[in-house]
Protein backbone atom coordinates (compact mmCIF):
# COMPACT_ATOMS: atom_id res chain seq x y z
CA UNK A 1 0.00 0.00 0.00
CA UNK A 2 2.65 2.69 1.17
CA UNK A 3 4.57 1.48 -2.37
CA UNK A 4 1.66 2.53 -4.76
CA UNK A 5 0.95 5.77 -2.52
CA UNK A 6 4.90 6.90 -3.42
CA UNK A 7 5.56 9.39 -6.10
CA UNK A 8 6.95 8.47 -8.94
CA UNK A 9 10.73 9.16 -9.94
CA UNK A 10 11.42 12.22 -11.34
CA UNK A 11 14.09 12.86 -13.67
CA UNK A 12 16.30 15.80 -14.03
CA UNK A 13 15.09 16.04 -17.93
CA UNK A 14 11.36 15.94 -16.63
CA UNK A 15 11.55 18.21 -13.98
CA UNK A 16 13.14 20.71 -16.77
CA UNK A 17 9.70 20.24 -18.50
CA UNK A 18 7.50 20.69 -15.72
CA UNK A 19 8.94 24.17 -14.46
CA UNK A 20 7.49 25.88 -17.65
CA UNK A 21 10.14 28.19 -17.33
CA UNK A 22 10.34 27.73 -21.49
CA UNK A 23 6.48 28.41 -22.34
CA UNK A 24 6.82 31.70 -20.07
CA UNK A 25 9.43 33.42 -20.77
CA UNK A 26 9.31 33.72 -24.68
CA UNK A 27 6.54 34.84 -27.11
CA UNK A 28 5.27 32.04 -29.24
CA UNK A 29 5.81 32.30 -32.99
CA UNK A 30 2.71 33.62 -35.07
CA UNK A 31 0.89 30.86 -36.17
CA UNK A 32 -1.46 27.67 -35.34
CA UNK A 33 -0.21 25.27 -38.15
CA UNK A 34 1.19 21.81 -37.02
CA UNK A 35 4.47 22.94 -38.39
CA UNK A 36 4.69 25.69 -36.53
CA UNK A 37 3.83 23.52 -33.33
CA UNK A 38 6.54 21.61 -33.90
CA UNK A 39 9.14 24.18 -34.49
CA UNK A 40 7.69 25.93 -31.01
CA UNK A 41 8.69 22.40 -29.35
CA UNK A 42 12.27 22.08 -30.77
CA UNK A 43 12.88 25.49 -29.78
CA UNK A 44 11.26 25.16 -26.12
CA UNK A 45 14.27 21.88 -26.21
CA UNK A 46 17.05 23.43 -27.74
CA UNK A 47 17.02 26.11 -25.36
CA UNK A 48 17.85 24.26 -22.13
CA UNK A 49 21.05 22.76 -23.75
CA UNK A 50 24.02 24.85 -24.61
CA UNK A 51 24.69 23.55 -27.86
CA UNK A 52 25.40 25.55 -31.36
CA UNK A 53 22.61 25.45 -33.53
CA UNK A 54 22.32 25.64 -37.08
CA UNK A 55 18.69 27.21 -38.35
CA UNK A 56 18.10 27.11 -42.25
CA UNK A 57 14.89 28.12 -43.99
CA UNK A 58 14.47 30.35 -47.19
CA UNK A 59 15.09 34.26 -47.11
CA UNK A 60 12.50 36.14 -45.05
CA UNK A 61 10.71 33.34 -43.10
CA UNK A 62 11.75 34.24 -39.91
CA UNK A 63 14.92 32.90 -39.32
CA UNK A 64 16.52 35.22 -36.60
CA UNK A 65 13.04 35.34 -34.99
CA UNK A 66 13.70 31.72 -34.00
CA UNK A 67 17.13 32.80 -32.50
CA UNK A 68 15.97 34.83 -30.77
CA UNK A 69 12.87 32.84 -29.19
CA UNK A 70 15.80 30.12 -28.43
CA UNK A 71 17.69 33.42 -26.47
CA UNK A 72 14.62 34.32 -24.68
CA UNK A 73 13.97 30.57 -23.62
CA UNK A 74 17.07 29.91 -22.09
CA UNK A 75 19.32 29.87 -19.58
CA UNK A 76 21.16 33.09 -21.55
CA UNK A 77 17.61 35.39 -21.23
CA UNK A 78 19.42 38.07 -19.69
CA UNK A 79 22.92 38.25 -21.67
CA UNK A 80 23.57 39.91 -24.81
CA UNK A 81 22.00 38.79 -28.31
CA UNK A 82 24.67 40.10 -30.80
CA UNK A 83 23.62 39.70 -34.56
CA UNK A 84 25.79 39.73 -37.49
CA UNK A 85 24.85 39.97 -41.28
CA UNK A 86 28.25 37.76 -42.51
CA UNK A 87 27.06 38.56 -46.31
CA UNK A 88 27.80 42.69 -44.75
CA UNK A 89 31.10 42.33 -43.10
CA UNK A 90 33.89 43.89 -44.76
CA UNK A 91 36.02 41.86 -46.68
CA UNK A 92 39.36 43.94 -45.09
CA UNK A 93 37.85 44.01 -41.76
CA UNK A 94 35.88 40.78 -41.28
CA UNK A 95 38.59 39.28 -39.00
CA UNK A 96 38.50 42.61 -36.70
CA UNK A 97 34.76 43.14 -36.60
CA UNK A 98 34.25 39.55 -35.59
CA UNK A 99 36.94 38.87 -32.84
CA UNK A 100 38.51 42.32 -32.39
CA UNK A 101 41.57 44.31 -32.56
CA UNK A 102 44.39 46.21 -30.91
CA UNK A 103 44.91 49.82 -31.37
CA UNK A 104 47.60 50.53 -34.12
CA UNK A 105 46.63 46.81 -35.81
CA UNK A 106 46.17 47.96 -39.25
CA UNK A 107 45.55 51.54 -40.75
CA UNK A 108 42.87 53.36 -39.43
CA UNK A 109 42.92 51.54 -36.23
CA UNK A 110 42.80 54.23 -33.82
CA UNK A 111 41.25 52.45 -30.87
CA UNK A 112 41.05 48.85 -29.99
CA UNK A 113 38.07 47.08 -30.33
CA UNK A 114 36.50 43.59 -28.58
CA UNK A 115 34.54 42.32 -31.36
CA UNK A 116 31.32 40.55 -31.92
CA UNK A 117 32.29 36.83 -29.91
CA UNK A 118 33.54 39.15 -26.70
CA UNK A 119 30.57 41.44 -26.97
CA UNK A 120 28.25 38.75 -26.82
CA UNK A 121 30.14 37.61 -23.53
CA UNK A 122 27.56 35.23 -21.80
CA UNK A 123 25.61 35.28 -24.32
CA UNK A 124 24.37 34.39 -27.72
CA UNK A 125 26.41 35.52 -31.01
CA UNK A 126 23.93 35.16 -33.80
CA UNK A 127 25.71 34.45 -37.11
CA UNK A 128 23.28 35.01 -40.02
CA UNK A 129 23.99 34.27 -43.51
CA UNK A 130 26.69 32.07 -42.87
CA UNK A 131 26.95 30.54 -45.98
CA UNK A 132 28.34 34.06 -47.16
CA UNK A 133 31.02 34.44 -44.38
CA UNK A 134 34.82 34.75 -46.61
CA UNK A 135 36.19 31.48 -47.22
CA UNK A 136 39.64 33.05 -46.01
CA UNK A 137 37.72 33.48 -42.36
CA UNK A 138 36.13 30.09 -41.90
CA UNK A 139 39.06 28.12 -40.10
CA UNK A 140 39.48 30.99 -37.90
CA UNK A 141 35.93 30.73 -36.82
CA UNK A 142 36.20 26.73 -36.35
CA UNK A 143 39.13 27.50 -34.50
CA UNK A 144 37.32 30.46 -32.59
CA UNK A 145 34.44 27.40 -32.28
CA UNK A 146 37.03 24.44 -30.77
CA UNK A 147 38.97 26.86 -28.40
CA UNK A 148 36.41 29.11 -27.32
CA UNK A 149 38.78 31.84 -27.33
CA UNK A 150 39.61 34.33 -29.52
CA UNK A 151 42.75 36.42 -30.59
CA UNK A 152 41.87 40.55 -31.83
CA UNK A 153 44.42 41.29 -34.81
CA UNK A 154 47.40 42.59 -33.83
CA UNK A 155 47.52 40.85 -30.87
CA UNK A 156 48.68 37.63 -29.56
CA UNK A 157 46.75 37.10 -26.20
CA UNK A 158 43.80 35.12 -26.74
CA UNK A 159 40.30 35.56 -24.92
CA UNK A 160 38.59 33.08 -23.33
CA UNK A 161 35.25 33.25 -24.50
CA UNK A 162 31.58 32.08 -23.16
CA UNK A 163 28.74 32.24 -25.73
CA UNK A 164 26.22 30.11 -27.44
CA UNK A 165 26.93 30.37 -31.64
CA UNK A 166 23.64 30.02 -33.59
CA UNK A 167 24.18 30.24 -37.38
CA UNK A 168 21.43 30.70 -40.20
CA UNK A 169 21.61 30.44 -43.84
CA UNK A 170 18.97 30.30 -46.83
CA UNK A 171 21.66 27.91 -48.86
CA UNK A 172 22.29 24.40 -49.30
CA UNK A 173 25.79 24.60 -47.21
CA UNK A 174 25.98 20.68 -48.39
CA UNK A 175 26.57 21.51 -51.55
CA UNK A 176 28.68 24.53 -51.01
CA UNK A 177 30.52 21.63 -49.23
CA UNK A 178 30.68 20.00 -52.53
CA UNK A 179 31.82 22.81 -54.62
CA UNK A 180 34.18 23.83 -52.02
CA UNK A 181 32.48 27.31 -50.94
CA UNK A 182 32.52 25.93 -47.16
CA UNK A 183 33.95 23.94 -45.15
CA UNK A 184 32.89 20.43 -43.75
CA UNK A 185 34.24 20.74 -40.71
CA UNK A 186 32.91 24.41 -39.84
CA UNK A 187 29.69 22.71 -41.04
CA UNK A 188 29.83 20.14 -38.60
CA UNK A 189 30.81 22.26 -35.79
CA UNK A 190 27.55 24.35 -36.44
CA UNK A 191 25.50 21.71 -36.86
CA UNK A 192 25.15 20.24 -33.86
CA UNK A 193 21.15 20.73 -33.53
CA UNK A 194 19.36 21.61 -36.80
CA UNK A 195 15.86 23.57 -37.19
CA UNK A 196 14.59 24.15 -40.18
CA UNK A 197 12.07 26.87 -40.54
CA UNK A 198 9.24 25.96 -43.13
CA UNK A 199 8.36 28.79 -45.94
CA UNK A 200 5.14 30.31 -46.05
CA UNK A 201 3.74 28.62 -48.43
CA UNK A 202 4.06 25.61 -46.42
CA UNK A 203 1.75 26.62 -43.87
CA UNK A 204 -0.88 28.83 -45.68
CA UNK A 205 -2.96 28.54 -43.06
CA UNK A 206 -1.53 30.77 -40.55
CA UNK A 207 -1.74 33.43 -43.53
CA UNK A 208 -4.80 35.20 -42.39
CA UNK A 209 -3.38 35.24 -38.78
CA UNK A 210 0.08 36.71 -40.29
CA UNK A 211 -2.14 39.32 -42.16
CA UNK A 212 -4.38 40.30 -39.01
CA UNK A 213 -0.85 40.75 -36.58
CA UNK A 214 0.79 42.97 -39.33
CA UNK A 215 -2.49 45.28 -39.89
CA UNK A 216 -2.80 45.61 -36.36
CA UNK A 217 0.48 46.85 -36.07
CA UNK A 218 0.88 49.14 -39.10
CA UNK A 219 -2.39 50.25 -38.13
CA UNK A 220 -0.50 51.45 -34.45
CA UNK A 221 2.50 52.31 -36.15
CA UNK A 222 1.27 55.36 -38.69
CA UNK A 223 -2.33 55.90 -36.35
CA UNK A 224 -4.76 54.55 -39.01
CA UNK A 225 -7.78 52.36 -38.59
CA UNK A 226 -7.16 48.99 -39.20
CA UNK A 227 -7.50 47.59 -42.29
CA UNK A 228 -9.35 43.94 -42.52
CA UNK A 229 -9.35 42.67 -45.81
CA UNK A 230 -12.10 41.29 -47.42
CA UNK A 231 -13.28 37.56 -47.94
CA UNK A 232 -12.10 37.66 -51.75
CA UNK A 233 -8.99 39.56 -51.33
CA UNK A 234 -7.45 37.48 -47.74
CA UNK A 235 -8.17 34.41 -50.73
CA UNK A 236 -5.55 35.66 -52.53
CA UNK A 237 -3.20 36.21 -49.79
CA UNK A 238 -3.68 32.87 -49.30
CA UNK A 239 -2.86 31.54 -52.15
CA UNK A 240 0.13 33.61 -53.24
CA UNK A 241 3.81 31.58 -53.04
CA UNK A 242 5.11 34.41 -51.29
CA UNK A 243 8.40 34.22 -52.50
CA UNK A 244 9.64 36.46 -50.16
CA UNK A 245 7.94 34.65 -46.99
CA UNK A 246 6.85 36.58 -44.32
CA UNK A 247 9.28 39.79 -44.87
CA UNK A 248 7.16 40.04 -48.35
CA UNK A 249 3.36 39.85 -46.43
CA UNK A 250 5.02 42.36 -43.95
CA UNK A 251 5.96 44.82 -46.60
CA UNK A 252 3.05 44.36 -48.67
CA UNK A 253 0.81 44.73 -45.76
CA UNK A 254 2.57 48.44 -44.83
CA UNK A 255 2.83 49.53 -48.68
CA UNK A 256 -1.59 49.07 -47.94
CA UNK A 257 -1.21 51.50 -45.10
CA UNK A 258 1.28 53.72 -47.49
CA UNK A 259 -0.70 53.75 -50.84
CA UNK A 260 -4.08 53.45 -49.19
CA UNK A 261 -5.75 55.81 -51.72
CA UNK A 262 -4.99 52.90 -54.17
CA UNK A 263 -4.92 49.33 -52.53
CA UNK A 264 -6.39 47.47 -55.11
CA UNK A 265 -3.26 48.28 -57.45
CA UNK A 266 -0.86 47.76 -54.96
CA UNK A 267 -2.00 44.21 -54.25
CA UNK A 268 -2.08 43.28 -57.96
CA UNK A 269 1.01 44.15 -58.64
CA UNK A 270 1.98 41.65 -56.06
CA UNK A 271 -0.60 38.94 -57.04
CA UNK A 272 0.38 39.44 -60.76
CA UNK A 273 4.44 38.80 -60.16
CA UNK A 274 3.91 35.10 -59.55
CA UNK A 275 1.91 34.62 -62.69
CA UNK A 276 4.31 36.17 -64.87
CA UNK A 277 7.02 33.83 -65.09
CA UNK A 278 4.45 30.64 -66.12
CA UNK A 279 2.99 33.17 -68.47
CA UNK A 280 6.43 34.40 -69.69
CA UNK A 281 7.39 30.73 -69.83
CA UNK A 282 4.45 29.41 -71.99
CA UNK A 283 4.81 32.87 -74.06
CA UNK A 284 8.72 32.05 -75.05
CA UNK A 285 9.70 28.09 -74.48
CA UNK A 286 9.75 26.27 -77.51
CA UNK A 287 8.27 22.52 -77.97
CA UNK A 288 10.51 20.27 -78.68
CA UNK A 289 8.99 16.68 -80.47
CA UNK A 290 11.38 13.32 -80.72
CA UNK A 291 11.89 11.97 -83.84
CA UNK A 292 12.66 8.22 -83.50
CA UNK A 293 15.68 6.82 -85.31
CA UNK A 294 14.95 4.38 -87.85
CA UNK A 295 14.98 0.43 -87.65
CA UNK A 296 18.38 -0.41 -87.64
CA UNK A 297 20.14 2.59 -86.33
CA UNK A 298 21.64 3.62 -83.35
CA UNK A 299 19.46 4.58 -80.70
CA UNK A 300 21.79 7.92 -80.64
CA UNK A 301 20.30 8.79 -84.03
CA UNK A 302 17.08 10.02 -82.76
CA UNK A 303 16.84 13.43 -83.47
CA UNK A 304 14.70 16.45 -81.44
CA UNK A 305 12.93 18.83 -83.71
CA UNK A 306 11.18 22.02 -83.08
CA UNK A 307 7.82 21.89 -83.00
CA UNK A 308 6.23 24.69 -85.16
CA UNK A 309 4.40 27.14 -82.55
CA UNK A 310 4.15 30.94 -82.05
CA UNK A 311 6.96 31.62 -79.85
CA UNK A 312 9.62 34.12 -81.15
CA UNK A 313 12.55 33.42 -81.54
CA UNK A 314 13.86 34.38 -78.18
CA UNK A 315 12.27 31.50 -76.93
CA UNK A 316 15.52 29.05 -78.29
CA UNK A 317 18.76 28.78 -76.31
CA UNK A 318 20.83 31.46 -78.17
CA UNK A 319 23.96 30.40 -76.53
CA UNK A 320 25.30 26.90 -74.84
CA UNK A 321 28.24 28.83 -72.35
CA UNK A 322 25.87 28.73 -68.88
CA UNK A 323 27.79 32.31 -67.87
CA UNK A 324 26.21 33.84 -70.96
CA UNK A 325 22.78 32.60 -70.52
CA UNK A 326 22.87 33.32 -66.67
CA UNK A 327 23.66 37.26 -67.89
CA UNK A 328 21.39 36.69 -70.70
CA UNK A 329 18.47 36.15 -67.90
CA UNK A 330 19.38 38.22 -65.73
CA UNK A 331 19.06 40.98 -68.28
CA UNK A 332 15.86 39.70 -69.62
CA UNK A 333 13.79 39.46 -66.30
CA UNK A 334 15.04 43.38 -65.94
CA UNK A 335 14.12 44.33 -69.25
CA UNK A 336 10.64 42.06 -68.55
CA UNK A 337 9.88 43.74 -65.13
CA UNK A 338 10.86 48.04 -66.50
CA UNK A 339 14.05 47.31 -64.00
CA UNK A 340 12.04 46.01 -60.80
CA UNK A 341 14.56 43.99 -59.24
CA UNK A 342 11.65 42.58 -56.75
CA UNK A 343 9.70 41.06 -59.48
CA UNK A 344 12.73 39.63 -61.70
CA UNK A 345 14.31 38.08 -58.83
CA UNK A 346 10.49 36.71 -58.66
CA UNK A 347 10.99 35.71 -62.11
CA UNK A 348 14.32 34.44 -61.86
CA UNK A 349 13.44 31.87 -58.60
CA UNK A 350 15.81 33.91 -56.39
CA UNK A 351 15.89 35.90 -53.36
CA UNK A 352 16.25 40.04 -53.59
CA UNK A 353 19.90 39.57 -52.54
CA UNK A 354 20.85 36.57 -55.00
CA UNK A 355 18.97 39.45 -57.62
CA UNK A 356 21.42 42.13 -56.60
CA UNK A 357 24.38 39.99 -56.77
CA UNK A 358 23.57 38.77 -60.04
CA UNK A 359 22.81 42.12 -61.33
CA UNK A 360 26.33 43.30 -59.71
CA UNK A 361 28.10 40.27 -61.73
CA UNK A 362 26.16 40.16 -65.16
CA UNK A 363 24.69 43.53 -65.62
CA UNK A 364 26.77 45.95 -63.64
CA UNK A 365 25.55 48.76 -66.56
CA UNK A 366 22.16 48.35 -65.29
CA UNK A 367 20.04 51.36 -64.68
CA UNK A 368 18.17 48.88 -62.08
CA UNK A 369 19.68 50.53 -58.85
CA UNK A 370 17.03 50.23 -56.33
CA UNK A 371 14.24 48.14 -57.44
CA UNK A 372 12.88 51.03 -59.90
CA UNK A 373 14.21 52.16 -63.26
CA UNK A 374 14.69 55.48 -62.54
CA UNK A 375 13.71 57.98 -65.05
CA UNK A 376 15.53 61.79 -64.93
CA UNK A 377 13.37 64.56 -62.82
CA UNK A 378 11.84 66.96 -65.49
CA UNK A 379 13.87 70.23 -66.60
CA UNK A 380 12.92 72.86 -63.96
CA UNK A 381 12.05 76.29 -65.62
CA UNK A 382 14.20 79.10 -65.62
Amino acid sequence: MEASSASPQVTPFARARSTGRTEKRWPRLEGSSEAVRRLEENIARVATFDCSVLITGETGCGKEEVARAIHSAGPRHDKPFVAINCGGLVADLAESQLFGHEKGAFTGAFGSSRGAFRAAEGGIIFLDEIGELPLDLQPKLLRVLQRWEVTPVGSTEAHAIDVQVIAATNRDLESEVATGAFREDLLYRLNTIHLTVPPLRARKEDIPRFVEHFSAHFSREYGRQQWVPDNRMLDRFVHHSWPGNVRQLAQTVQRVYVFEDRIDAVLAEVFDASAAPAARATAIAPVLDVELAAPGEPESAQRIMPVETTATSEGRVPVFNLEELRRLAVRQALEFTQGHRGQAATLLGVSLNTMTRLVAESCPDSQSKSGRRRTPPPPQPR
